[in-house]
C-alpha cells in the first residue's frame, strides 16, 4: 500500500495509506488531512484540493493535464510544484510521495 506524507502549513505532518490506484485527494479526505477541502469531490471542477509537490517527487507525478492547468488558475499561491491532488492517482512508484497543503485553499 502506497504511503503519503501531507505538511500543512504549519509543519505538522500527516502520514497516510493509500489504496493504489486512489487519488491523494481520496487518501487525504479519508484520513481527514486538514487543508484539503476537496468541495467539487475530486471530479477537477475546483481548485480546493491543492497541493505543492515536494520537489523531489514532483517529476514522477508529472504535470497537470489542461483541465487541470485551468483549475489551477483559481488556486491560492500557484507554484511550479502546483498540482490539484484529485488529479494524483497513487501507486507503488509514487510510495513515499511528499506534499504540502497550502496556507488555505481558493
Amino acid at each position: 500500500m502506497p504511503h503519503i506524507t501531507f505538511v500543512t502549513a504549519d509543519g505538522a505532518r500527516h502520514e497516510v495509506d493509500a489504496a493504489d490506484g486512489a487519488t491523494v485527494m481520496e487518501s487525504a479526505i479519508k484520513h481527514m488531512v486538514p487543508g484539503i477541502e476537496a468541495e467539487c469531490g475530486g471530479a477537477c471542477a475546483c481548485a480546493t484540493c491543492h497541493v505543492y509537490v515536494d520537489d523531489a517527487w514532483s517529476a514522477k507525478t508529472g504535470s497537470p493535464e489542461p483541465m487541470e492547468e485551468d483549475m489551477l488558475d483559481f488556486a491560492y499561491d500557484v507554484r511550479p510544484t502546483s498540482r490539484l491532488s484529485c488529479q494524483i492517482k497513487m501507486n507503488a512508484a509514487l510510495d513515499g510521495i511528499v506534499v504540502h497543503v497550502p496556507e488555505r485553499q481558493a
